[in-house]
């Protein structure tokens, strides 16, 4: 490695890197250093400027995006037509930030050519830096052919939602013998090229265990302290959310704000309050 090469290395990976995109190598660095970092959703270009400048290093477009803009109750109906403009969005709207695009159902279990088709969308006609999709040892021969190809990887096991009719509902995964049986997927995930793992609605235990054994970060959601990354889908964390899962934490009243603010706007226009002189042209 050239010293000009090392010397891009950064010290943290929250607010680290600077002048240049986060990438996968430089998290497979802080999984060495031992460094916690945050993931957070995004799915449109102003919100993805304020957490790139907070120096969130990795952004997901996340298919929540069913849920979260086009108001569906699960993450099922949307489509890649659907989030493509979402991506680009963020992608646009961020200078620093790795942009990972999910895989909606669908698109991706069908083949390893059709994984590959998809992907590609994403990365073509959105600029993404990365894919991210669903599932353990059925999704293997998909992840080899998109790594093959030059397309980076994020896997996610527990509490898969595209598969929530098989699962019975949205419920904690891995307890018992199927903790064993999600081990061995993040294993074979890891094998087949997937650079990290997102590890949803697991006992802590198993995530910890999982995290201790791979060389590849794993991204908790509901998934206890252990693992190498946090992620929350924003709309959860700034408190839009009226009745938020138990994993999640929210960090601002932003539904209340938001009240506060509309309220004020319309009681001023009624009472002709607004727009005042200065907000007025000569």
């Amino acid at each position: 490695m050239s010293s000009s090469t090392s010397s891009t290395a950064p010290s943290a990976l929250y607010g680290g890197v600077s002048g240049r995109r986060v990438t996968v190598r430089d998290l497979a660095a802080a999984k060495e250093r031992g460094e916690r970092w945050p993931m957070v959703t995004a799915y449109d270009a102003m919100t993805a400027r304020v957490f790139d400048q907070a120096g969130i290093p990795v952004m997901l477009v996340g298919d929540s995006a069913a849920m979260v803009v086009y108001g569906y109750e699960s993450t099922l109906p949307v489509t890649v037509d659907d989030l493509l403009p979402l991506t680009a969005a963020v992608v646009r709207g961020s200078s620093r930030a790795l942009v990972v695009a999910d895989l909606p159902f669908g698109s991706y279990q069908g083949s390893p050519q059709q994984a590959l088709e998809s992907a590609a969308r994403f990365m073509k006609e959105a600029g993404a830096h990365a894919v991210k999709l669903e599932g353990g040892r059925r999704v293997l021969p998909q992840v080899e052919t998109l790594v093959s190809a030059g397309i980076p990887v994020m896997a996610h096991l527990g509490l898969t939602p595209q598969s929530v009719n098989v699962l019975g509902g949205y419920r904690v995964q891995g307890r018992g013998q199927s903790g064993d049986e999600l081990m061995s997927d993040a294993k074979d995930l890891e094998r087949a090229g997937a650079f990290s793992v997102v590890l949803e609605c697991v006992p802590a235990d198993l995530a910890q265990r999982v995290t201790t054994s791979l060389a590849i970060p794993t991204i908790g959601i509901g998934a206890g302290p252990s693992t190498d990354a946090q992620v929350l889908v924003w709309q959860d964390l700034m408190g839009l959310t009226p009745r938020p899962a138990k994993f999640v934490k929210q960090y601002a009243d932003l539904a209340g704000e938001m009240d506060r603010a509309v309220r004020e706007f319309a009681a001023d226009v009624t009472s002709g309050a607004f727009p005042a002189p200065e907000h007025s042209y000569s």
